[in-house]
Parts: structure tokens; C-alpha cells; sequence
């Protein structure tokens, strides 16, 4: 086995062991204080006349082209700590490793030793020690077992055993004798040597673990890898050195004085220049080092090294005391309202003087907020009666006052709110362009759709309240029953009656119920939505124009009968023929071309819109299609091109015209045809589209159920003449025809579409 061994001192160590005690030395204005990004801070210092002494002279080493590092000897220098007394350096790891030899014997792989590197530190007769606080002896190997010893002056001996038998059995981070071990030094150690076991070797285990190494290094630094036992990772960094840890003192191998012994001696070596300084003993040895006085710091080894702190940037003072900085330390007067409490040292408050201002403050503040909320309690219920009287609600109360049986209520904002739990997300039952409506409960426990609008035009909020009076009379048993309103808000809130069993376009466009209902169903609904129409056109005086009519705003209720919603949305017939309507009304699909070109609303926009809905009834399909082909996107262009080529067959359903006459289904294109007219002039009145569907939906009865449907009709025609609206009180709906096949899961509607 061959052994190298490394003796190098930290520097001139045999050339200073003969030199007296150092004369105490200050740094030249041209001395380096700088070498690789490390500050070399005197006592040390680089070059002749710029360090304490001899001793603690440094280099400043160009390592490769352009690049330079601090060295103390062969010692690479990483930092220098004047409060701690420490150097930071780079330490030669030893090793030991084996190989694989070229030949065997008997059958047998034999290992060979590659080479053996162990390195020996004596820093005796120097300021310097190993630091026995930072460091720890530290192994890695899977067969090893080193020693570090001191066989000069001390007799120290120690080592530290590490083994292991496969890879998988070490642990990442973890030095405890798998792989990797560790062990403490004593305390003043200036010197050491390492060695390896020849007894432990890893020539049995090569092929996996083929170097051994051993190392006195800090300890923080170090984090066991597993990598490091198959790898020459361990090795290979920094050229194969560590950081290491050595305290340092002012002594030497002739004087080393203590921090009393220093203060007395009458040779002028007290390396404590600054006059804001002083001296304590080494923890590692005999010596001293220099620290500023408390409320100072620098580098206490220089005179006027030594500056005064300011303590009042980090507020040292206790809560109630303003800081003032003084020389070497600072001052905390207690503020106003705050007394000095010599005991505790702290400012503690005047308690007088505080409950005193205390409850002043806090009277003042309790008559503010009290005046604060009466005032912002009057300016809301200015706004709240601002928005009242602007909405038309004195109308409605003279009216509600001189008729005591009228059918309506003026609902609170607050009433409003608690019904509605505050406007709560699962209370929400429809959302649209005109607003959001939510299921409510209102006194007298009637369950109740309210609808907050998204927005009103000026005309519109002026003649608000007269539209609510002529809305509220509305009693017809195909629409849906406006029960109140809310005016004191900035835009009104309507309350309608709640219908359960959703919409028309659910119905007809839901993949799973669409197959379960019979087309006279269909049929009949749309007669109901079309007699409902027909009423706000011809007998609501004066008439009115629901503007946006589509499937979503014909609702079902417990019974299935046809409730158009969203009238609320609707404008009054305008008297004057020249007023128009600049904002666009209805849905895409169901807009009436004419009204697209006019921005003129009337009842024939209806109609149109009507005629998209039968369309719907007939064929099943959505009146607008964005993700289809563009000329086909629209139902009504497609609809009114399969009549121009007599190819009404092409768009509608095998259902329908299975179990359909065809003068039913040519009927009910005709009359869609006639709504669909471009010209509004041209499209039948909503009466005349109520009395055929009614005429149609005899065609779609069973023969059986012709002879009651003549009788019923001869009956009709032979007693007193009815309108199709209801009186107060009357009873409601076509009763649901026998072989009508309708879903039985009721479903929450949509009234803001």
C-alpha cells in the first residue's frame, strides 16, 4: 500500500516559531481588502505591513486565467469572522480506492489498490485551531475505518467505522454508520493526521464501492448522498476539498496572553486599538479577541474601528417610548399619555389621562354614527321615495286605495329580500337578457317568481305605473298572473304567480321527454299560448305587444296548460303611429324582419314570432342552429324553402308524419306560412291563428272524440257568446285530452328569457 503523506502548515509556520511576540501593526490606505468576492478584514490582510502580523498574512492567488482566490498557504480562504473568531477554508479529503485487477487467481476476481491520499494539518504555534463546535471527523465508505489522531503533544486518538453491504440500504441525509459516519474532535486541536485501516478495505465490495474517504470538515455543510459511494461524486468537488472551520485568537508560540494578561502588558502588543473596544478570552485556547463595545460595531482592531449603532432603526424601545439614539446607546422617553415604570423598566399608560380621552372619543364617535345612520336612514328613503314616485307607485296606491278589492301588492325592498333570502344563488330559477328571477316566498306563504329587471327605459319608467295598473287586471287563464311590484328600487321588480312544470322549449327540445309527447299535446298548448296572445292584442285595453313570444316564455302549470310569461318585458300599443322603439326587443330566431327594418313595434311582430313556435311544434327543431351549416341555420328560411319547393316532408320528423293526418300538418304549415310573412300586413291577426289551431286540433282528435267535440261546438254556438278570458275566480284550462301523453316531473320554469 502506498502512502503519500501531505505535511503542509498554514503558512511560514517553521520561519514565524522563532519570532517574538508581533508588534501591533495598523493597515496602509493601500492595503487589498478584497480578494474573490471575500473581504479580507485586518487583523489578516494581503501583502507586506497590512496584517496584525505574520501570522495572519493572506495571498491573493490567481487559480486560472482572469480568476483569483484568497489563500492562507495552501489553505483557500471562504470567509474571515471577526465577531465569531473563525476562518472559513477549503480542507484535503483523503482517500483510499480500489480496482478490478487485469488477471485472477484460482477463479477469482482479484481487487487491486488504485492509490492512497491521506492529508495531515498542523496549524501548532499559530493563532489557529481546529473548531470542535463546527467541525466533525466524517467518513464515507462501505468497508472503512479511518483514524484521525494528534501523536504530538496530546496523544489523541480516535476513528470512525462506516459499513454497509448494498446500495439499497443507505438513506440520503442520514450519517449514522451506513455508509457515511461522523465523530467529534476535542477542543484546542491544532493539529491532526488521517490514516486508513488496512484490515478494512473495499476490495471485496469494488464493484459497487470502490473509494473510501475520510475528511475533518464543518459539519453543517455536509449532506450525505447516496452517490457518493458509487460515484466519485464526494471527490470530485472543489478538486476534492471541503469547508473546514478553524477559531482563531490573538496568540502565537511564544505569547498568548489573555484577555487580563493583554490589558496589563506593558510591550504595547494589545491588538484592541479601537477605544470603543475591548478584549475577551478565547473559548478554544489560550489568547484573546477584540469586540466593540456594546452599541457599537466595525472592526475592533483598528483605531476608530468601532462606530456607533443606531439602535432606533431596529425600535428597541417597549410600546409607549420613542426612541433617541445617543452615543453607544439610546434613549426611550415614554410619549405623551404614557408614564415610565422604573420597575419594569417599561412605559405603561396613563390610565387617567387615557379613560379620560377614551370615553370622550368614544362618545363622540357613538353620536356621530348615530347621526351618521339617521342621515344616510333619510337620504335612502329619499332615494327609495324618489324611485316610488318615479316608477308611477302614487297611481298605483290612489288606485289600491279607491278599490279595496284590487287584486295587487306594492312590495317592500325588504319584503323582497327576506323572500328571497337575500337574493341566494339557489334561489335562482331563470336568467335572460331582461333580468334574473328567483323563487320567492311572500306572505301569507304563497310561493311567488320574482324578477329583478335588468335595466327600463326612460319612457318606460315614466309610464311604469300606469302599465302595472293595466298589467294587474290581466285574468286570463293562459297568462301567467302578475300578483305585485316593487318600485322603491332604482329598477322596478315584478312578483308573478309561480308556475312549477317549466317551458314549452324544455318540453318540446329535451331529448328525453320529446319522444314521450303525443304531437295533439303540442298542438294544444300552442292553441292556448296563441288564445293568451290573443287576448293582451284584443282585449286588454289598451292592447298590449308582448315583444319577445318564443317557446322559453310559454310556461306550464301543475296541469300542463299554457301560461305565456314575461309580459312584464311588453310595452302598452303605442297611440301615436310615428313613436318607435329604439331598442332591440325579442330573441334571435323569433325577431320579426319587418321590426329588424322599422324598429316599429306591433302586434304582427307577435304573429311572426308566433309563426317560429309552430314551426317548432311541427318540426321539433331549435329556431336557430350557430353550429350548423350557415344556410341552414335559421328554421324559418329552411321552413318557407321547403314550402316554396313543395318539400315540406324533407324537415319534418317521422313521428309526426306517421301519426299525423296530413290535412292536420298541411293546416298547421299553412298557418305557419301565413305568420312567417314578410310583409306584417300580409300575417293573420292573432284571433284568426287561435281559431284555426282550434279548427286544426280537431283533426288531431280521435274519430271517437269527433261526436263530443261537434256536440260541444253546437252547444257553444247555440247558448250565450264567451271570450276567451277568464272572469275573477273562474276556473282554468282546456281540460288535457284523453291519449295526451305528458311528463309527470314537474321542473322549475324560466320566466326571464
Amino acid at each position: 500500500m502506498e502512502v503519500r503523506f501531505l505535511q503542509l502548515g498554514l503558512g511560514l509556520l517553521l520561519l514565524l516559531a522563532t519570532q517574538d511576540a508581533p508588534a501591533v501593526a495598523v493597515p496602509g490606505p493601500k492595503c487589498q481588502r478584497q480578494c474573490g468576492g471575500v473581504d479580507i478584514q485586518y487583523p489578516f490582510g494581503i501583502g507586506d505591513n497590512c496584517s496584525l502580523s505574520a501570522y495572519f498574512k493572506a495571498s491573493c492567488q490567481e487559480v486560472q486565467r482572469g480568476v483569483y482566490k484568497p489563500f492562507y498557504s495552501d489553505l483557500e480562504l471562504l470567509n474571515i469572522s471577526l465577531i465569531n473568531g473563525t476562518i472559513k477554508g477549503l480542507n484535503y479529503i483523503s482517500t483510499e480506492c480500489y480496482n478490478q485487477s487485469a488477471g485472477s487467481m484460482g477463479g477469482t476476481t482479484c481487487a487491486h489498490k488504485l492509490g492512497l491520499s491521506t492529508w495531515s494539518f498542523d496549524a501548532r504555534g499559530t493563532p489557529f485551531r481546529f473548531s470542535d463546535v463546527h467541525n466533525k471527523f466524517t467518513i464515507i465508505g462501505c468497508s472503512t475505518l479511518a483514524y484521525i489522531y494528534d501523536s504530538t503533544v496530546k496523544g489523541y486518538l480516535t476513528g470512525c467505522v462506516s459499513t454497509c453491504q448494498n446500495l439499497t440500504d443507505l438513506t440520503n441525509g442520514t450519517c449514522s454508520g451506513m455508509g457515511c459516519c461522523q465523530t467529534e474532535i476535542p477542543k484546542g486541536m491544532g493539529y491532526y493526521n488521517v490514516s486508513f485501516d488496512s484490515n478494512f478495505n473495499t476490495s471485496q465490495i469494488w464493484n459497487f464501492s470502490r473509494c473510501s474517504y475520510a475528511v475533518l470538515m464543518e459539519a453543517e455543510a455536509f449532506n450525505f448522498s447516496t452517490t457518493y459511494i458509487s460515484t466519485t461524486e464526494f471527490n470530485d468537488t472543489n478538486s476534492g476539498r471541503v469547508p473546514v472551520v478553524m477559531d482563531w485568537a490573538i496568540r502565537n508560540e511564544t505569547i498568548s496572553l489573555s484577555c487580563d494578561e493583554a490589558k496589563l502588558n506593558k510591550t504595547g502588543t494589545y491588538a484592541c486599538l479601537s477605544s470603543k473596544s475591548g478584549c475577551v478570552d478565547s473559548r478554544d485556547g489560550a489568547g484573546y479577541l477584540c469586540n466593540c463595545s456594546e452599541g457599537y460595531e466595525g472592526n475592533p482592531y483598528l483605531p476608530g474601528g468601532c462606530q456607533d449603532v443606531d439602535e432606533c432603526s431596529s425600535s428597541p424601545c417597549p410600546s409607549g417610548g420613542v426612541c433617541h439614539n445617543t452615543e453607544g446607546g439610546y434613549r426611550c422617553p415614554c410619549r405623551a399619555g404614557w408614564k415610565f415604570n422604573k420597575q419594569r423598566n417599561t412605559c405603561d399608560p396613563d390610565t387617567g389621562l387615557i379613560m379620560g380621552v377614551t370615553i370622550g372619543f368614544l362618545v363622540l364617535v357613538i353620536f356621530s354614527s348615530f347621526g351618521y345612520m339617521i342621515l344616510q336612514k333619510r337620504k335612502l328613503n329619499q332615494v327609495k321615495q324618489e324611485h316610488f314616485r318615479e316608477h308611477g307607485g302614487m297611481i298605483l296606491f290612489e288606485r289600491m286605495r279607491s278599490e279595496k278589492g284590487f287584486a295587487f301588492s306594492v312590495f317592500s325592498e325588504a319584503e323582497l329580500i327576506q323572500a328571497t333570502n337575500n337574493y341566494d344563488k339557489s334561489r335562482i330559477i331563470g336568467k335572460g337578457g331582461h333580468g334574473t328571477v328567483y323563487k320567492g316566498v311572500v306572505k301569507g306563504n304563497m310561493t311567488v317568481a320574482i324578477k329583478r329587471c335588468a335595466l327600463i327605459d326612460e319612457r318606460q319608467k315614466k309610464e311604469f305605473g300606469q302599465e302595472m295598473l293595466i298589467l294587474s287586471q290581466i285574468n286570463h287563464k293562459n297568462i301567467v298572473k302578475l300578483v305585485g311590484c316593487c318600485l322603491e328600487v332604482e329598477v322596478p321588480m315584478l312578483v308573478y304567480e309561480f308556475i312549477p312544470n317549466g317551458t314549452l322549449f324544455e318540453l318540446i327540445h329535451d331529448k328525453n321527454q320529446a319522444l314521450q309527447i303525443s304531437f295533439s299535446s303540442l298542438l294544444r298548448i300552442a292553441h292556448e299560448a296563441a288564445e293568451g296572445l290573443n287576448f293582451l292584442h284584443s282585449y286588454a285595453s289598451p292592447p298590449i305587444i308582448h315583444g319577445d313570444v318564443k317557446t322559453a316564455n310559454i310556461l306550464l302549470d301543475e296541469n300542463y296548460l299554457a301560461k305565456v310569461s314575461d309580459f312584464g318585458a311588453s310595452i302598452l300599443a303605442p297611440s301615436d303611429k310615428e313613436q318607435y322603439v329604439t331598442m332591440v326587443q325579442g330573441t334571435c330566431g323569433y325577431l320579426d324582419p319587418e321590426y329588424m327594418l322599422t324598429c316599429q313595434l306591433t302586434e304582427k311582430s307577435d304573429v311572426f314570432s308566433f309563426g317560429v313556435i309552430l314551426l317548432e311544434v311541427l318540426t321539433g327543431q331549435e329556431p336557430l342552429k350557430l353550429d350548423g351549416p350557415e344556410m341552414q341555420r335559421s328554421l324559418s328560411s329552411n321552413f318557407l324553402s321547403a314550402m316554396k319547393e313543395n318539400n315540406l316532408d324533407a324537415i319534418l320528423p317521422s313521428h309526426v308524419k306517421g301519426q299525423e293526418s296530413n290535412e292536420l300538418i298541411r293546416g298547421l304549415a299553412e298557418l305557419a306560412k301565413q305568420c312567417l310573412d314578410m310583409c306584417g300586413i300580409n300575417r293573420p291577426s292573432m284571433k284568426e291563428i287561435a281559431d284555426e289551431l282550434g279548427r286544426l286540433r280537431k283533426l288531431s282528435l280521435h274519430p271517437w272524440a269527433q261526436l263530443d267535440v261537434e256536440m260541444e261546438t253546437q252547444s257553444m254556438l247555440g247558448g250565450a257568446s264567451t271570450t276567451s278570458f277568464e272572469t275573477e275566480g273562474a276556473t282554468s284550462g282546456y281540460p288535457t285530452q284523453e291519449g295526451e301523453n305528458l311528463p309527470m316531473n314537474p321542473r322549475s320554469s324560466y320566466y326571464a328569457r
